[in-house]
Protein backbone atom coordinates (compact mmCIF):
# COMPACT_ATOMS: atom_id res chain seq x y z
CA UNK A 1 0.00 0.00 0.00
CA UNK A 2 3.09 2.67 0.59
CA UNK A 3 4.62 2.12 -2.16
CA UNK A 4 1.45 3.23 -3.66
CA UNK A 5 1.21 6.47 -2.29
CA UNK A 6 0.57 9.66 -3.76
CA UNK A 7 3.98 11.74 -4.84
CA UNK A 8 4.65 15.12 -2.86
CA UNK A 9 6.50 18.18 -2.70
CA UNK A 10 8.53 20.31 0.10
CA UNK A 11 5.44 22.14 0.01
CA UNK A 12 3.30 19.13 1.33
CA UNK A 13 5.33 18.93 4.40
CA UNK A 14 3.55 21.10 6.69
CA UNK A 15 2.80 20.10 9.64
CA UNK A 16 -0.87 20.52 11.42
CA UNK A 17 -0.35 21.58 15.14
CA UNK A 18 -4.16 21.07 16.49
CA UNK A 19 -5.10 18.90 19.15
CA UNK A 20 -7.84 16.03 19.01
CA UNK A 21 -10.25 16.82 21.53
CA UNK A 22 -9.29 16.32 25.30
CA UNK A 23 -12.49 14.09 27.37
CA UNK A 24 -10.60 13.73 30.95
CA UNK A 25 -6.83 15.04 31.88
CA UNK A 26 -5.00 13.96 35.35
CA UNK A 27 -2.12 14.94 36.39
CA UNK A 28 -0.49 11.38 38.77
CA UNK A 29 2.67 13.03 38.95
CA UNK A 30 4.08 16.52 40.12
CA UNK A 31 7.80 17.16 39.84
CA UNK A 32 10.17 19.83 39.77
CA UNK A 33 10.69 20.60 36.28
CA UNK A 34 8.12 18.20 33.98
CA UNK A 35 4.83 16.69 34.86
CA UNK A 36 3.14 13.51 33.96
CA UNK A 37 -0.73 13.68 32.60
CA UNK A 38 -2.93 11.47 31.73
CA UNK A 39 -5.42 12.15 29.32
CA UNK A 40 -8.53 10.38 27.48
CA UNK A 41 -8.47 11.63 23.84
CA UNK A 42 -11.10 11.11 21.33
CA UNK A 43 -9.28 10.09 18.17
CA UNK A 44 -12.68 10.32 16.12
CA UNK A 45 -13.03 7.07 13.80
CA UNK A 46 -9.43 5.66 15.91
CA UNK A 47 -12.37 5.55 18.79
CA UNK A 48 -10.86 6.87 22.92
CA UNK A 49 -7.09 6.13 23.69
CA UNK A 50 -5.86 7.05 27.10
CA UNK A 51 -2.08 8.40 26.67
CA UNK A 52 0.41 9.42 29.40
CA UNK A 53 2.55 12.31 28.65
CA UNK A 54 5.38 14.57 29.91
CA UNK A 55 4.62 18.77 30.08
CA UNK A 56 7.79 20.31 29.65
CA UNK A 57 8.60 24.39 29.53
CA UNK A 58 10.59 23.79 25.77
CA UNK A 59 14.34 24.99 25.47
CA UNK A 60 17.13 26.16 23.71
CA UNK A 61 20.29 25.47 22.56
CA UNK A 62 23.16 27.38 21.06
CA UNK A 63 25.28 26.22 17.99
CA UNK A 64 27.85 29.06 18.82
CA UNK A 65 30.15 28.85 15.49
CA UNK A 66 33.91 30.85 14.76
CA UNK A 67 36.43 30.64 12.55
CA UNK A 68 40.00 28.79 13.91
CA UNK A 69 42.79 29.26 11.15
CA UNK A 70 40.12 29.53 8.42
CA UNK A 71 38.12 26.71 9.67
CA UNK A 72 34.70 26.95 10.57
CA UNK A 73 34.36 25.68 14.42
CA UNK A 74 31.90 24.84 16.71
CA UNK A 75 32.21 25.26 20.55
CA UNK A 76 31.01 21.63 22.38
CA UNK A 77 30.67 21.05 26.07
CA UNK A 78 30.86 17.95 27.89
CA UNK A 79 28.50 17.53 30.96
CA UNK A 80 27.32 15.59 33.09
CA UNK A 81 23.24 14.28 32.70
CA UNK A 82 22.34 11.88 35.25
CA UNK A 83 19.38 10.63 34.26
CA UNK A 84 21.03 9.41 30.87
CA UNK A 85 23.97 8.08 33.16
CA UNK A 86 26.71 9.91 31.27
CA UNK A 87 28.93 12.46 30.06
CA UNK A 88 27.63 14.00 27.13
CA UNK A 89 28.86 16.39 24.45
CA UNK A 90 26.68 18.77 23.96
CA UNK A 91 25.62 22.06 22.43
CA UNK A 92 25.00 24.75 25.12
CA UNK A 93 21.47 24.58 25.80
CA UNK A 94 18.57 25.17 28.78
CA UNK A 95 15.16 25.59 29.45
CA UNK A 96 12.64 27.96 28.41
CA UNK A 97 12.00 28.84 32.06
CA UNK A 98 11.70 31.74 32.58
CA UNK A 99 8.27 33.72 32.16
CA UNK A 100 7.95 36.44 29.01
CA UNK A 101 11.26 35.66 28.10
CA UNK A 102 11.66 35.31 24.19
CA UNK A 103 13.62 32.49 22.74
CA UNK A 104 16.58 33.53 21.41
CA UNK A 105 17.10 35.99 24.66
CA UNK A 106 17.01 32.58 26.61
CA UNK A 107 19.51 31.21 24.26
CA UNK A 108 21.41 33.99 24.59
CA UNK A 109 21.02 34.16 28.45
CA UNK A 110 22.50 30.55 28.60
CA UNK A 111 25.72 31.04 26.12
CA UNK A 112 26.46 33.07 28.73
CA UNK A 113 25.72 31.28 31.58
CA UNK A 114 27.04 27.97 30.49
CA UNK A 115 30.67 29.38 28.48
CA UNK A 116 31.03 32.72 29.34
CA UNK A 117 29.94 34.04 25.21
CA UNK A 118 27.39 36.57 23.69
CA UNK A 119 26.68 36.64 19.96
CA UNK A 120 26.53 39.52 17.44
CA UNK A 121 24.44 38.10 15.57
CA UNK A 122 21.50 35.42 15.84
CA UNK A 123 19.38 32.99 13.68
CA UNK A 124 17.25 30.19 13.64
CA UNK A 125 18.67 26.78 12.67
CA UNK A 126 16.01 24.21 13.35
CA UNK A 127 13.22 23.06 15.81
CA UNK A 128 12.87 19.81 17.74
CA UNK A 129 9.86 18.13 19.25
CA UNK A 130 12.31 15.36 20.93
CA UNK A 131 10.03 13.27 21.15
CA UNK A 132 5.94 13.48 20.18
CA UNK A 133 4.34 10.76 21.40
CA UNK A 134 5.18 10.98 24.99
CA UNK A 135 7.73 13.96 25.81
CA UNK A 136 6.43 16.69 23.52
CA UNK A 137 9.41 18.71 24.72
CA UNK A 138 10.04 21.37 21.74
CA UNK A 139 13.95 22.86 21.06
CA UNK A 140 14.94 25.59 19.12
CA UNK A 141 18.38 25.48 17.48
CA UNK A 142 20.14 29.07 17.28
CA UNK A 143 23.12 29.78 15.64
CA UNK A 144 25.57 32.45 17.06
CA UNK A 145 28.19 34.13 15.34
CA UNK A 146 30.24 37.37 16.19
CA UNK A 147 31.31 35.92 19.11
CA UNK A 148 32.78 37.38 22.52
CA UNK A 149 33.67 36.67 26.03
CA UNK A 150 31.56 38.36 29.22
CA UNK A 151 33.45 40.11 30.97
CA UNK A 152 34.99 38.78 33.99
CA UNK A 153 33.15 40.90 36.60
CA UNK A 154 29.80 39.32 34.70
CA UNK A 155 30.65 35.75 34.41
CA UNK A 156 28.20 33.47 35.62
CA UNK A 157 29.03 31.28 38.91
CA UNK A 158 28.30 27.67 38.24
CA UNK A 159 26.77 25.00 39.91
CA UNK A 160 26.08 21.26 40.33
CA UNK A 161 26.46 19.82 36.86
CA UNK A 162 27.68 23.26 35.14
CA UNK A 163 30.51 23.35 37.34
CA UNK A 164 31.95 20.33 35.58
CA UNK A 165 31.18 21.62 32.41
CA UNK A 166 34.30 21.27 29.42
CA UNK A 167 33.86 23.33 26.45
CA UNK A 168 36.08 22.39 23.48
CA UNK A 169 35.96 24.14 20.33
CA UNK A 170 36.03 21.61 17.16
CA UNK A 171 35.73 22.41 13.70
CA UNK A 172 32.38 22.03 12.24
CA UNK A 173 33.21 18.95 9.87
CA UNK A 174 34.83 17.05 13.00
CA UNK A 175 31.91 17.51 15.23
CA UNK A 176 29.53 16.31 12.02
CA UNK A 177 31.61 13.29 11.24
CA UNK A 178 31.63 12.33 15.26
CA UNK A 179 27.64 12.52 15.46
CA UNK A 180 27.77 10.07 12.21
CA UNK A 181 30.05 7.72 13.61
CA UNK A 182 27.71 7.42 17.20
CA UNK A 183 29.76 9.27 19.13
CA UNK A 184 27.30 12.26 19.78
CA UNK A 185 23.66 11.03 21.22
CA UNK A 186 22.21 14.72 22.23
CA UNK A 187 19.13 14.90 20.00
CA UNK A 188 18.92 18.58 19.74
CA UNK A 189 23.12 18.42 18.97
CA UNK A 190 22.65 16.18 16.60
CA UNK A 191 20.15 18.17 14.76
CA UNK A 192 21.56 21.36 15.43
CA UNK A 193 25.09 20.13 13.79
CA UNK A 194 23.41 18.78 10.98
CA UNK A 195 21.24 21.75 10.30
CA UNK A 196 24.24 23.75 10.10
CA UNK A 197 26.47 21.08 8.02
CA UNK A 198 23.91 21.26 5.65
CA UNK A 199 23.07 24.99 5.60
CA UNK A 200 26.49 25.74 5.44
CA UNK A 201 26.52 23.69 2.23
CA UNK A 202 23.57 25.89 1.20
CA UNK A 203 25.50 29.38 1.56
CA UNK A 204 23.51 29.74 5.05
CA UNK A 205 20.22 29.99 2.85
CA UNK A 206 18.12 28.39 4.76
CA UNK A 207 18.73 30.26 7.82
CA UNK A 208 15.06 31.94 9.29
CA UNK A 209 15.35 35.30 11.44
CA UNK A 210 16.34 34.35 15.27
CA UNK A 211 12.58 35.74 16.25
CA UNK A 212 10.81 33.57 13.39
CA UNK A 213 7.70 31.71 14.61
CA UNK A 214 7.39 28.28 16.66
CA UNK A 215 4.39 26.79 15.74
CA UNK A 216 4.79 23.65 17.63
CA UNK A 217 5.91 25.59 20.94
CA UNK A 218 3.06 27.97 20.15
CA UNK A 219 0.54 24.82 19.91
CA UNK A 220 1.91 23.24 22.81
CA UNK A 221 1.44 26.34 24.98
CA UNK A 222 -2.02 26.62 24.35
CA UNK A 223 -2.91 23.18 24.94
CA UNK A 224 -1.15 23.53 28.12
CA UNK A 225 -3.28 26.83 29.27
Amino acid sequence: MSLDAPRGTAADLVEEWTAEPVLESTTPFTGIIFDVVRERVDLGAGGVVTRDLVTHPGAVAVLALRELDGVPHVLMIRQYRHASGGHVWELPAGLLDVDGEPPWEAAARELAEEVDLTAGEWHVLADDVTSPGAFPETVRIFLARRLQEVAAADAHQRTAEELTLRPLWVPLDDAVDAALAGRISNSATLVGLLSAALSRSRGWSTLRPHDAPWPAREAQRAARS
